[in-house]
């Protein structure tokens, strides 16, 4: 899953889960702000650390693909370059864009990351390379699912999300 800072990839990822869970099917998230807390700790935002910290997600994804769990990544993911290698290295892996328009992310703002990111350049509480602000965000080219959080209720995401999964794994 790709999308902005506070679109909603984890809420989504963990409702999902426990869906699937709630199965019987193996599944994990792997969650980009989890994962930078632990295997990902070294990495800044740079593009080229970015760019790392995306292969490292993926490799954990195929890692248990190759075991037969689902695996969900909810993580910005900004550039299509990225995204494309991950298809290219994963052909099974499949592309959701969680797209939520940037007034109704700046609304939300649950982190107060769109606040500091858009503070003065003086001002020691900002946020610099913010995703979609001081930094690149590009939509993706070819999505294999768009979901609009700012448009569809969060149950309605959350089916269409999961009826999506569970077609491509054929339950």
């Amino acid at each position: 899953m790709t999308g902005m800072s506070g679109a909603g990839k984890t809420t989504l990822a963990k409702s999902v889960e426990k869906r699937l869970k709630n199965r019987g099917i193996k599944v994990e998230v792997i969650d980009g702000d989890e994962y930078r807390q632990n295997l990902c700790r070294d990495l800044g935002f740079s593009r080229t650390d970015r760019e790392e910290n995306i292969r490292r997600l993926s490799f954990v994804g195929k890692v248990l693909g190759r075991n037969n769990v689902v695996c969900i990544m909810s993580a910005i993911n900004p550039y299509n370059s990225t995204r494309e290698q991950v298809r290219n290295s994963i052909p099974e892996s499949k592309l959701v864009y969680i797209k939520c328009s940037l007034d109704v992310l700046k609304k939300r703002d649950t982190k107060d990351l769109y606040r500091r990111a858009l503070l003065s350049d003086r001002d020691p509480d900002k946020i610099y390379n913010f995703t979609g602000i001081s930094d690149l965000f590009e939509d993706p080219q070819n999505p294999d699912l768009t979901i609009l959080t700012d448009k569809e209720d969060q149950k309605e995401s959350i089916l269409k999300l999961e009826k999506f999964i569970l077609k491509k794994i054929g339950d």
